[in-house]
């Protein structure tokens, strides 16, 4: 009897494993097949480097670049605020903090992933986009920086965590060797803790850069929904997401418009494919420079 309920719950966690990758095969088989028709009845080129989106006009013009020009933008700009603050954050946490100090600041920094995106996304109109319009006085605050801000504050959980995790794997001997050489806290710092945990660091980067760049409803609450290449990090935007959300329920199924907005969520999901995967990668050379893998 007991072998059989072994075999039972085998059976059953290989079921659930494998029911993963039966998901994401539907939804690749999905992607690929609403998108193909807008391939095939626009020219690729004018798809992916048209300079306008405008699917409700006459004749209807679907080019996308505007659009992964400003989902770029706002990511890059994220990466700015996200990186500095999510690697200082690990850093003092794993390095200078007392054990009391990293009860508290480890949960309160875990704490922002749990906040609902429609929340930062309300922070960010009401408060953000408003002081943003005072401070550089913009005609606008709902732009490409606000939603960079946004975001950055929204990744910073995931390169925090992720970057303390790579630090704390960094020996002890490592540090000890720097500070019997004569070198001060400072310097083991930056010359040994850093450098031996950048494997781990770049992938909470990466893995930060994921989830920049698939945020919808901030992007959609607090970019400015306009739909022209940015000149600017002050111009309104409309990334690749915001613009999935706000026309997907107007766009009649079948019609150019619906295939074209099925092959921008191609576009995101391959270019989110790449980052998990170049993640993966340096997470594994990392994990094989420790010894912890093979």
């Amino acid at each position: 009897m007991r072998s059989y309920k072994e075999l039972a719950i085998k059976m059953l966690f290989t079921v659930l494993a494998f029911s993963s990758l039966v998901f994401l095969a539907g939804i690749v088989f999905v992607l690929f097949k609403e998108s193909i028709p807008a391939i095939s009845e626009i020219n690729l080129f004018d798809f992916l480097f048209g300079k306008y989106w405008y699917p409700t006009f006459e004749p209807a013009e679907f080019g996308v670049l505007p659009l992964i020009l400003a989902s770029l933008e706002v990511a890059v700009g994220a990466l700015f605020v996200c990186v500095p603050l999510g690697i200082g954050s690990a850093l003092y946490v794993n390095e200078l903090a007392s054990a009391s100090q990293k009860q508290i600041l480890k949960p309160l920094i875990e704490t922002l992933a749990s906040i609902p995106s429609i929340i930062y996304g309300f922070f960010g109109m009401l408060i953000v986009a408003p002081f943003i319009q005072k401070l550089f006085n913009i005609p606008t605050g709902l732009c490409a920086f606000s939603a960079s801000v946004v975001l950055g504050v929204m990744a910073i959980p995931t390169v925090a965590s992720i970057s303390e995790d790579a630090l704390s794997f960094v020996p002890n001997s490592f540090k000890e060797a720097s500070y019997s050489l004569g070198a001060n806290r400072w310097q083991t710092l930056t010359k040994v803790v850093i450098p031996a945990a950048a494997s781990g660091i770049s992938t909470s980067v990466i893995l930060g850069m994921s989830r920049i760049v698939g945020e919808t409803m901030t992007v959609l609450m607090v970019s400015g929904g306009a739909a022209v290449i940015p000149k600017s990090f002050f111009d309104p935007v409309r990334p690749m997401t915001a613009t999935i959300a706000a026309e997907m329920g107007e766009a009649a199924v079948g019609s150019a418009h619906y295939h074209c907005l099925f092959a921008i969520g191609l576009i995101l999901f391959l270019i989110t494919l790449v980052f998990n995967a170049l993640a993966e990668a340096i997470s594994r050379k990392y994990r094989i420079k420790l010894g912890l893998d093979r």
